[in-house]
């Protein structure tokens, strides 16, 4: 049997009795409470400083407004129709590809077709491809960018002694990114209508 060095009465605190056991609740739920009512808003909690991975923010498309088009319009301006964005180089980086004619008083100009890109430090957007040049006296009816191509059906002529009003050859192309250049390929569904 061990024997205490200290008197019993001495280690008077070690007897708990109901009261002692409310008297620390009371103190553990008003710690709590005041710990609560002084913890910063998570709109001003700093964050603990170390390594974290943060995802880079997404590049927005480069905007249409402003770009100068090497379309030839006159005393008319030139008019974006259509457009669609994605990363079609792979670079992580989207493109934006847009359809663009003379705003013309009457008939039905021709289109081009213009990809558009901007550097991560560049000040505007600039055309770096043409894939559909006016022309050529196509007119661009559907069209979309997906899986990194761009898509067009286009209304065009089988000659040049077809009037402008009723073009009568409509083909589908496709444009993908390769080796550097944007190659076309139409999937041999050109048809007269």
């Amino acid at each position: 049997m061990q024997h205490s060095a200290v008197p019993e009465l001495e280690l008077a605190h070690t007897n708990t009795r109901p009261i002692h056991w409310v008297a620390t609740a009371t103190a553990l739920a008003g710690v709590v409470a005041l710990s609560s009512g002084l913890q910063p808003d998570s709109a001003h909690a700093a964050q603990a400083a170390g390594p974290q991975t943060k995802s880079a923010p997404a590049a927005a498309a480069p905007a249409t407004t402003g770009v100068a088009f090497p379309l030839d319009c006159g005393p008319v301006k030139a008019v974006v129709q259509k457009k669609a964005s994605g990363d079609l180089d792979g670079d992580g980086r989207p493109e934006t590809v847009a359809v663009v004619h003379c705003d013309a008083g009457m008939g039905t100009p021709p289109d081009g077709v213009y990809v558009l890109t901007q550097g991560a430090g560049a000040a505007k957007p600039r055309v770096v491809a043409t894939l559909v040049a006016p022309k050529a006296r196509e007119t661009v009816t559907d069209f979309a960018v997906r899986d990194g191509a761009v898509l067009a059906t286009l209304l065009g002529y089988s000659t040049a002694d077809v009037p402008s009003c009723c073009p009568d050859v409509k083909e589908t192309a496709k444009w993908q990114w390769q080796d550097g250049a944007f190659v076309r390929s139409t999937p041999g569904n050109a048809q007269n209508v």
